[in-house]
């Protein structure tokens, strides 16, 4: 069974949900990883109205697409950040508050902790097609970012103290302990995106917070390649070594390094698209990523999720590249054979 061609909503946020669902479909998507902002999914809103969750189904039925996955990347980023006059722009204002740091990073776990609890309602009540696919991979998820209270550190100068990161480390398993508790007793999942800026980026920073939560069982991996090619991390090996704990996928590529850049991999403080970059997002199949070895790795490892695209490409017009990469994921993504190519001379 090919596995579920979805479209995340996060950037499309300015649509509403309605707009969007008869769009995806249109583009070729069988479904929607529903963000957490705009009006696509509402977590205060589907544990406190009693029809929300259904009216969303029927929302997305009407217009012929599901959804697999539900996303609080927003909020997740306050839980260990060291926070600042940025967050205010990207969270709800019941979250943000005062703006008092301590405070924020406390109202933004309990919503995480909520964010659980609304997607346990919301895949309670979907449809048994849904909840077929969500049985074959054995998880519902809620995919997010963490946030960390030592990416000012990544550079180490002046030298990193003794200890700073391990405090850090310490810091972000108390906070997402105590969320991913909350999981494990409502049987939800936590799927980070690996991330600049986020407590894990690389290969060593995701052993190093899977070391910190002792393993947790509710703690995994949202697979994003475009954020490690143009760092250099090898995004297969990632795979290979990670490949139990990778419970959602995203499609995104990424283009580095070819011409002479201007702004380096730090972006000299650039926006995305600006011209002379050396790294810049694209849409999927126009960088360098190897999608081809990403599926046949995802084959490997028996990897029934959805393949969700994340459509980033300051060059292009989203409408157009959200189609463009539909049709590249249909083609890219195939099954792996069940017999061996050379068993007819067998014996």
């Amino acid at each position: 069974m090919p596995r579920p061609l979805c479209l995340f909503t996060g950037q499309w946020a300015d649509l509403p949900l309605e707009t969007l669902a008869a769009k995806a479909k249109a583009f070729g998507y069988d479904g929607l990883e529903l963000a957490c902002w705009g009006d696509h999914f509402e977590v205060q809103r589907a544990l406190k109205e009693k029809d929300y969750c259904a009216r969303k189904w029927q929302l997305l039925a009407d217009h012929g697409v599901s959804s697999f996955a539900i996303s609080n990347h927003l909020v997740g980023q306050a839980v260990c950040d060291n926070i600042d006059e940025r967050h205010k722009a990207i969270l709800p204002a019941h979250v943000w508050g005062d703006g008092d740091p301590e405070g924020v990073r406390k109202r933004a776990a309990k919503e995480m902790i909520d964010t659980g609890r609304a997607a346990r309602k919301f895949f309670d009540a979907a449809p048994a097609h849904v909840k077929q696919v969500l049985a074959r991979t054995g998880r519902t998820v809620v995919v997010g970012f963490t946030g960390s209270p030592i990416w000012h550190l990544a550079y180490s100068f002046p030298p990193n103290l003794p200890k700073q990161i391990e405090r850090g480390f310490a810091d972000f398993a108390k906070r997402w302990t105590a969320i991913l508790d909350q999981y494990e007793k409502l049987d939800v999942s936590f799927a980070l995106e690996v991330h600049p800026t986020e407590i894990a980026f690389d290969i060593p920073s995701t052993r190093r917070a899977l070391e910190a939560l002792g393993g947790h069982p509710r703690f995994g991996v949202n697979f994003d390649p475009s954020h490690f090619g143009y760092q250099g991390v090898d995004y297969v090996q990632f795979l290979r070594e990670f490949g139990a704990r990778i419970w959602n996928v995203h499609v995104k590529d990424v283009h580095w390094g070819s011409h002479g850049a201007a702004a380096g991999v730090f972006g000299g403080h650039t926006e995305f698209g600006s011209d002379g970059r050396y790294w810049d997002f694209r849409s999927p199949g126009r960088g360098r990523i190897d999608f081809e070895s990403i599926v046949r790795q995802l084959n490997h490892l028996g990897y029934q999720g959805p393949l969700t695209v994340e459509w980033e490409d300051s060059g292009m017009d989203r409408e157009f590249g959200a189609r463009d990469a539909a049709a590249f994921v249909r083609r890219l993504d195939f099954p792996r054979s069940n017999v061996a190519f050379d068993s007819a001379f067998a014996d």
